[in-house]
């Protein structure tokens, strides 16, 4: 193990049922996050996520694979594993009857901060995560917002040396994401380790030092934010005057770009990829006119994570990565 890694995972597998019905979680797993960094494993429902961090966490055992946490085998030294993170999960883990002051004392307890050190720790907490004014009222009053970070609160209750936050902002609104978002942001100032699930490219795209896109349980690519992006080169994206002149704009932005076009027929946009750094807006919009395309608008950007997430996964549907943007299909 090297120490300048928190978390270590080599080939971790992991199954669930059995013959027809058996569903492949993890297929080989490799993970290496260092220390003091934030590390988002991107993907969508079912692609591995939350079987990798109940793995990491020790809540659960992988079939195949080694993992160290702050230097500690999850399977054969799990207790101190435990005892050097923190944990939050895609529910709130906090009692709804129990006042946030009254939550956060229990967590205390339950981590051996008693006395007057775990009434400190609770309220350094509570002012950290705004949650003070409201610190006397029972948590069922609270908003969503405050309940995640009530819950986010209460998993640093024992300055763990690694956090691992399972979809930590699903559900939220933008004030709420935004507060948890400046929350993780400080806590990886200050040296603990993130890693982080989530199915908000935006999510990772804002936070994160790296990210691993996982696709059917398995790394599928491993760079920062901007490297991914990078990897496409630019994205050509031009809005029509009219949805039935979508098929035509794709037609012509396909050899354009040199990749498969995708409509979005609610937004009336067809957008591609592109690697060709000799491609300009001009040029498009010069074979678009000669066609006789009718379009409103048209851009040449560097792509987002989402498309990025869809182009290196080979997956051209919105719908499998959770993203907030609108669902697309390939063009025809």
């Amino acid at each position: 193990m090297t120490s300048s890694y928190a978390v270590l995972s080599e080939g971790l597998e992991k199954n669930f049922g059995s013959g027809d019905h058996r569903v492949e979680a993890l297929r080989g797993l490799d993970l290496a996050v260092p220390e003091g960094t934030i590390r988002a494993l991107l993907g969508p429902n079912g692609a591995g996520k939350t079987t990798a961090l109940r793995i990491l966490t020790t809540l659960s055992r992988p079939d195949a694979g080694t993992a160290t946490v702050a230097g500690h085998d999850v399977i054969r030294e799990p207790a101190a594993v435990r005892r050097a993170i923190g944990v939050t999960g895609q529910d709130a883990a906090v009692d709804h009857d129990l006042s946030g002051r009254e939550n956060l004392s229990l967590f205390a307890k339950l981590h051996r901060l008693r006395g007057a050190a775990g009434r400190d720790r609770a309220d350094e907490l509570l002012d950290t995560f705004g949650l003070t004014d409201a610190a006397d009222r029972p948590v069922r009053t609270y908003s969503g917002g405050m309940r995640r970070r009530l819950d986010l609160a209460a998993g640093l209750i024992s300055r763990p040396r690694v956090l691992f936050l399972d979809e930590p902002t699903t559900g939220l609104d933008p004030a709420s994401r935004n507060q948890i978002w400046a929350a993780v942001r400080d806590l990886a100032a200050e040296g603990t380790t993130v890693l982080l699930t989530t199915q908000y490219l935006e999510e990772a795209d804002q936070l994160a030092d790296d990210v691993v896109l996982i696709d059917h349980g398995v790394a599928a690519h491993t760079g920062t934010p901007a490297e991914l992006k990078a990897r496409l080169g630019a994205y050509a994206e031009v809005v029509v005057a009219d949805e039935s002149a979508l098929s035509a704009a794709a037609v012509i932005l396909g050899p354009l770009t040199g990749s498969e076009p995708v409509i979005d027929h609610e937004a009336r946009t067809v957008g591609a990829a592109t690697t060709k750094a000799e491609l300009t807006l001009p040029a498009v919009v010069r074979e678009l006119d000669a066609a006789g395309v009718p379009i409103l608008d048209a851009g040449l950007r560097r792509p987002t994570l989402d498309e990025a997430f869809l182009s290196l996964t080979g997956n051209t549907t919105g719908s499998r990565t959770g993203s907030r943007t609108a669902q697309k299909e390939p063009a025809a």
